[in-house]
This record gives structure tokens, sequence and C-alpha cells, in this order.
């Protein structure tokens, strides 16, 4: 079905754009005859995970940032976050214990991790309305708290410090705990 899918995909690739035949390859990105006008766009990976997007083609050196999780006890455990990962998919990739039960999709509250740092809070994004819906669910909310999920890698957070709160709540199935894909 899959291989319907991509062959009906890069058919109307073709026929919009008067190429010949294009595939696409193991990491998501264009490829065939038609491979030169894709180069003079923005390569983008065919993914919605931004650890594709911050992996890079391999060659090129991925700028990473320094974000410091400090857990429910106080114990603090600094990594290096690609630029355009989340913290949820950072904290799931170094194994910090941060839920994410809706494993991103804004339909959650459990990967809430407080800003320790007004100014590094500040050079956020603003929360949309669905994120602030979802931060109203969450414990312990803070002046300063945001979901782990709406929070991007970006170089102006270099040295950001998010605390995970004392609990979670997840109304969805209480307890579990869902595994990184």
């Amino acid at each position: 079905m899959f291989r319907s899918k991509l062959s009906q995909f890069s058919s109307l690739i073709r026929q919009r754009l008067s190429i010949g035949p294009v595939t696409i390859s193991k990491r998501g990105y264009l490829q065939g005859p038609g491979e030169a006008y894709f180069k003079t766009l923005k390569p983008r990976p065919l993914s919605t995970s931004a650890a594709d997007t911050a992996q890079g083609e391999g060659d090129k050196q991925v700028k990473k940032i320094s974000v410091t999780f400090i857990d429910k006890d106080g114990e603090e455990t600094k990594i290096m976050v690609p630029i355009g990962m989340s913290m949820l998919e950072a904290a799931h990739e170094n194994d910090i214990e941060l839920e994410g039960a809706c494993e991103g999709s804004l339909a959650c509250s459990t990967c809430h991790v407080i800003v320790m740092d007004t100014h590094m809070y500040n050079k956020l994004e603003d929360p949309t309305d669905e994120e602030n819906d979802m931060l109203d669910l969450a414990f312990g909310l803070t002046e300063t708290s945001r979901l782990g999920c709406q929070v991007i890698a970006r170089p102006e957070l270099d040295g950001i410090r998010l605390a995970l709160p004392a609990a979670t709540r997840n109304f969805a199935v209480d307890g579990h705990v869902p595994k990184p894909h």
C-alpha cells in the first residue's frame, strides 16, 4: 500500500512540475531528474519529527545547545540538544523521565516543564491557546511553565534550565509511562 501511495505521489509531483521520475530517499528527500529543481528549494525531509530535521546531511556539523534538566529530587542532568528538536524528544533520547503521553501532539500536559530562568522564558515564543489550555491541566503550574513538546531548541536558548514538576496528571491512563519511539 505504501508503494502505491508513493507512486501516486511521485506521479502527482511529475505532473505538477513537468519533470521526470521522482523517488523519495530513505531520509524522506525527493530524488530524480528533477532534483536540480528541488535543490533550488530549501531542503526539508518529508517528516514531522524535529529529530529528522536536526540530523542534517551527515557531513554537516549539527549545531547543538546546552540544556539542563532538573528532576524532582533536584538532580541536574546536562545534555546537548540539536537545534530544531523539542525538549520532549531530547528528554526521551537521553532517558530523562519526562512522560509525554500524547507523544507531542499537544493533547496532554504530561511533558510539563518549568523554565528556571525568567530571562530564558522570555526568549521563548508565546504559548498558543492550545498549549495554554493543556497547561491549565498541569500539576504544579508556575508563571514560567511550558510544555516540553512546544519548547524547541534554538541558539538563543543555549544554557536553558528546565525543572520537572514533582508529579504529572495523565487523565488517559494514570501511572502509564510510554516508551519513546
